[in-house]
């Protein structure tokens, strides 16, 4: 990427909330920093308006000027494809809305639930299976958690609690902690799962603060982490990784396979390296969830069974995924080869 290119990317405070704010909404002028025509990504605007574009200027900075197809940017960039109505695409593709018992906690498994967080993320990405999800009327008001944490406490057979969202790490400081500390008061739960993007998206994130908050708890800290991509882990991210690795954090990836983004052997391969080489361990590989607006992305099936057989082949099994798919009212993700 030409040098100017970057300055202009790389132009921001270094403190995450303020890199946040500084995120790019305007398709136009993420196309204008990489040196493309509105014309590679037709109504990219139209597309814009009905799931805006977001993605911070630290991720822009990994992808190629000049290249449409750039895997990094394919992931982010709004395009009108996504207006078109396919069948079996629906806003609800896991069943998100029907396993919600209070606002902002999903019970779908046994022995764990999820709570939704915030609607907030640091990047879009457009095949986001909540990119639907109405968020305001399913989140408990700021800072009022009491229904979620009533509900856990009263379930002796929940040990685990995921921090979802959205984001959970766009959370300030200040909010996450009063929320894992109230979650640490409730005798039964052992575990604290963290999905996030942003050790990949926005790695300043990971500030000793951060890491402090996390290091206190007397839960067990699980952070899954979202990497599509070996070229979404450069220098920054490596380091991100490092200090949670260093904080005795496990770290887990989970993965979506993208058509033409990491849909090729090459693009596995190199991913569940770099994962490896960074301390963290592939988790899941997910099946496209059939989200509306995202059906331009989807392997089917056995596309994906044929890739995860070859990718068998090349790496050590604690380096391959598992190739899962997720099926409203069912009681876990399933096995793809289980189907």
């Amino acid at each position: 990427m030409p040098k100017s290119v970057v300055n202009s990317l790389h132009n921001l405070n270094n403190h995450w909330q303020q890199q946040l704010a500084e995120s790019i909404t305007d398709p136009h002028e993420l196309l204008s920093l990489l040196q493309l025509s509105a014309q590679d990504f037709p109504d990219c605007h139209l597309a814009s308006k009905d799931f805006q574009l977001r993605v911070t200027r630290a991720f822009a900075a990994k992808m190629q000027a000049g290249d449409r197809q750039d895997p990094l940017l394919l992931q982010v960039m709004a395009n009108g494809i996504e207006r078109d109505v396919v069948d079996g695409f629906n806003r609800d593709p896991v069943g998100d809305l029907a396993a919600m018992p209070v606002p902002g906690l999903l019970h779908k498994y046994l022995g764990r639930v999820l709570l939704v967080t915030t609607g907030a993320c640091a990047v879009h990405c457009r095949y986001c299976f909540r990119r639907h999800f109405p968020y305001s009327d399913n989140q408990p008001g700021r800072n009022d958690w009491q229904a979620a944490l009533d509900y856990i406490r009263q379930r002796d057979d929940i040990h685990e609690v995921i921090l979802s969202g959205g984001d959970p790490l766009v959370l300030s400081d200040q909010k996450l902690g009063k929320l894992i500390q109230a979650i640490a008061d409730i005798p039964q739960v052992r575990r604290l799962r963290i999905h996030t993007r942003l050790p990949v998206v926005l790695p300043d994130r990971i500030s000793p603060e951060l890491l402090s908050l996390l290091s206190q708890t007397r839960l067990n800290v699980c952070m899954v982490i979202h990497a599509n991509h070996a070229r979404e882990i450069t220098a920054p991210e490596s380091e991100a990784l490092a200090r949670l690795h260093g904080a005795d954090i496990t770290l887990l990836n989970q993965c979506v396979l993208l058509r033409g983004i990491n849909d090729s052997l090459a693009a596995q391969i190199e991913l569940n390296e770099t994962l490896y080489q960074h301390k963290v361990l592939p988790y899941y590989l997910h099946l496209l969830d059939p989200v509306q607006g995202a059906a331009h992305f989807h392997v089917d099936a056995t596309t994906a069974t044929s890739l995860m057989g070859q990718l068998r082949c090349h790496l050590p099994g604690y380096m391959v995924p598992r190739l899962v798919v997720e099926i409203p009212g069912e009681c876990s993700k399933i096995p793809v080869d289980k189907l």
